[in-house]
């Protein structure tokens, strides 16, 4: 089997498999446990660590718990709390919207439609696409996030560079089952193998499937 005997779809379901063999029992990373505090987590893990969050959030949650509480927070206090992250206060200002717009417009439950998440501040698809999997076993989408993106335009499967289009490439591409899938396990291989600056091509079960020398694009 090679990348040049496959079609472009046949190639995607290949990559899915491996990396399902390859990460068996990959999940999400972030630390949680109810809807709300996975959207909270969410939130605080643009253009930050899932290990910070993780390292931010016990001290978040053990003072604003749930959606009620954090909707009344102090908005200093959340700051503070959650500082670490970085741009830490359009995330303070964000968490607080949407937990107030949870509270008020649906009776304090994060909703589990698309449509009405990302009615939430601070929400877009990633957001949404995260909680609507982990939170309620919905695959509404493909959650693109800096690995899922660079990996997809290496392996060839997209030439969009804004996540919208990815990810509608790769729903186009993959089984909706499996859309979760995808992204978990990509954003390990990225961590693992795939990384930006140093691709090591040479150990990637992958590398047969590029589309082209990860060398050359890092």
């Amino acid at each position: 089997m090679t990348r040049k005997s496959l079609t472009k779809k046949q190639r995607a379901l290949e990559i899915l498999s491996r990396i399902q063999n390859l990460y068996p029992d990959a999940t999400c990373s972030l630390d949680y446990s109810t809807p709300v505090q996975l959207l909270v987590a969410t939130i605080l893990s643009a253009q930050c660590t899932d290990e910070r969050v993780n390292k931010v959030t016990p001290g978040l949650f053990g003072s604003f718990p749930d959606a009620e509480s954090l909707a009344n927070a102090d908005l200093t206090e959340l700051e503070k709390l959650v500082h670490s992250t970085g741009f830490y206060r359009n995330k303070a200002k964000n968490i607080q919207g949407a937990c107030r717009m949870i509270v008020s417009d649906f009776n304090s439950v994060v909703p589990n439609t698309m449509t009405e998440l990302l009615k939430l501040p601070g929400v877009a698809r990633k957001t949404a696409n995260v909680v609507l999997a982990h939170a309620y076993g919905i695959n509404a989408g493909v959650t693109v996030d800096t690995h899922v993106k660079r990996l997809s335009q290496r392996l060839g499967l997209t030439k969009n560079t804004e996540p919208v289009g990815i990810e509608k490439d790769l729903m186009a591409l993959l089984p909706q089952p499996d859309w979760e899938n995808w992204s978990i396990r990509l954003i390990y291989h990225g961590r693992a193998v795939c990384k930006a600056r140093s691709p090591s091509c040479d150990v990637c079960e992958l590398a047969d499937l590029c589309d082209m020398n990860c060398l050359q694009q890092s």
